[in-house]
Parts: C-alpha cells; structure tokens; sequence
C-alpha cells in the first residue's frame, strides 16, 4: 500500500523542469533575431531623420529667399 501511495505521489508531483538545449537556442536565437531586426529599423529611422531635416532646411532657405529677395540662394 506504501509503495502504491509512493508511486501515485511521484506520477502527480510537478517536477522543477529545465529548459532543454533546444528550447534554450531558440529563445537565444529568438533574443538575437529581435535585437538585430530593432537595430536595422532604428538605422533606417535614423538614416530618414537625416533625409527629412535636410529637406526642412532646404524649405526654410525657399521660404527665406521668398520673404527675402535680395538673399538669394545659400550654400
């Protein structure tokens, strides 16, 4: 009867489980993908940020040389 006891408790006690290797290279792989593909969005944000403040600078130099004619163009 102990035995039988013994063995009911082993079957339903919830063993502490460890990832195994293959869980844990794909959560590592899963970390890696995600950094690299924010590093590459966050290049191409940065790289249309510079597109973006030359083209204000441009604007605002039209604009001045309409309120202003005598300036004329600045380089």
């Amino acid at each position: 009867m102990f035995i039988a006891a013994l063995f009911t408790i082993a079957k339903t006690w919830n063993q502490p489980k460890c990832p195994t290797m293959i869980d844990w290279i794909k959560k590592m792989w899963h970390i890696y993908t995600m950094e690299y593909y924010a590093a590459i969005k966050n290049d191409e944000f940065m790289s249309f940020v510079g597109t973006w403040m030359k083209l204000e600078i441009i604007i605002l130099t039209q604009e001045a040389s309409i309120l202003m004619p005598g300036l004329g163009w600045v380089s």
